[in-house]
């Protein structure tokens, strides 16, 4: 239990504007089961179907070269893969290896070593949003485990540890008639902790802080294995790994921190992505100047159509504020859509679409648990 530990001492929120935790914790609405949250977006999707000629899909060929335009269903080593020698210059290095009823640590060792990879990395499904079944890899027996936990016939994403411990969403948009590009959003993302105090339990330490107590069914789960586990007198313990809100992070609107620096940086690598015009990077940086700067950062992830500008679960955020920013981030994903359409790419048959959801949605149930 002490080596284990001994992983999480950290500087929290290193490089990280302060986080004010002073106040409401969480909106009223941030922790809604997404069927009541997102039902009012269906109308208006229903509207810019219409609009567009009822052209439902039109979405999937916002970034014509990912698979259904990253709305559904994208793989994320296919999008990696869309990268030119400038953009992969920002990009994690990364493998991908296919779990197989036979797969062993070693062969996934070997995948992950040749593109110089080595132990901790990150493990994640290929196909998946939200966190899903994000995991750290520290020794050859945590990747069989891990590769145990995995359906089979899928296929996993293996990807440097980056260390950096800030780390933020950055929503791009560029319609392909757009000399440059621009962001929309920022969201910083900050890893939630608890603090011991040498007498109490992790369990308890959740349990009673004001934020995670309220979330603990996200955070108890992950950590049933030392939920007894008495934390150290002034440790920072950290209860989320993987960047996602859904699965605990805090996120926190920096939409004023955006820079002419920033969005130069971005745009050209947004460029360097074969037909890439909407989604959203997710990244790790050294200090949030260095973002400002355009520098010293590392992409993790390239998300497309289906990612959403995150900065709207801030919890100052007000409802109508968010579905305001969702309907501007729709708008401009038909608006690309319909003009690749006039350039000659065609949408996902409505079939495939539904088919690559279903599949997705199965598979997430089949994941292993995120840390």
């Amino acid at each position: 239990m002490a080596d284990a530990a001994r992983l999480e001492i950290r500087q929290p929120h290193a490089g990280m504007p302060p986080l004010d935790m002073s106040g409401e914790q969480i909106s009223f609405f941030e922790f809604w089961p997404q069927k009541y949250f997102y039902t009012p977006m269906c109308a208006y999707w229903l509207w810019l179907t219409i609009k567009h000629g009822f052209r439902f899909t039109l979405p999937t060929i916002s970034n014509p070269l990912f698979p259904m335009g990253g709305w559904i269903g994208d793989s994320k080593a296919a999008v990696f893969d869309q990268a030119g020698e400038h953009a992969r210059h920002f990009i994690a290095p990364w493998a991908v290896f296919t779990r197989t009823k036979t797969s062993t640590a070693a062969e996934a060792v070997q995948t992950a070593r040749q593109a110089g990879l080595a132990f901790p990395f990150i493990a994640k499904p290929d196909l998946g949003c939200r966190g899903a079944g994000v995991r750290r890899v520290r020794t050859e027996q945590e990747l069989q485990t891990y590769l145990d936990g995995f359906p089979p016939g899928e296929r996993i994403v293996f990807q440097t540890l980056i260390d950096h411990e800030a780390e933020a969403g950055i929503f791009y948009i560029r319609k392909p008639s757009e000399q440059r590009g621009r962001i929309t959003s920022v969201t910083l993302k900050y890893f939630p902790y608890v603090f011991g105090d040498g007498k109490s339990t992790l369990r308890h330490l959740i349990e009673h802080d004001p934020r995670a107590g309220r979330l603990q069914h996200i955070y108890l789960p992950r950590h049933k294995d030392r939920l007894d586990w008495i934390v150290p007198q002034g440790q920072p313990f950290r209860i989320a790994y993987a960047g996602s809100h859904s699965r605990g992070t805090i996120f926190r609107n920096g939409n004023h921190l955006i820079t002419e620096a920033m969005t130069d940086a971005f745009d050209r690598i947004a460029k360097d992505v074969k037909e890439f015009y909407f989604g959203r990077f997710d990244v790790r940086f050294g200090t949030i100047e260095d973002l400002q700067a355009g520098q010293n950062f590392k992409i993790v992830e390239i998300n497309g159509a289906g990612a959403e500008a995150t900065h709207i679960w801030d919890r100052k955020t007000t409802l109508p504020e968010a579905y305001r920013a969702l309907m501007q981030q729709y708008k401009a994903m038909w608006e690309i859509g319909a003009e690749n359409a006039r350039r000659g790419y065609k949408p996902a048959r409505l079939a495939d679409l539904i088919a690559a959801y279903r599949h997705e949605t199965k598979l997430w149930a089949e994941y292993p648990l995120t840390e």
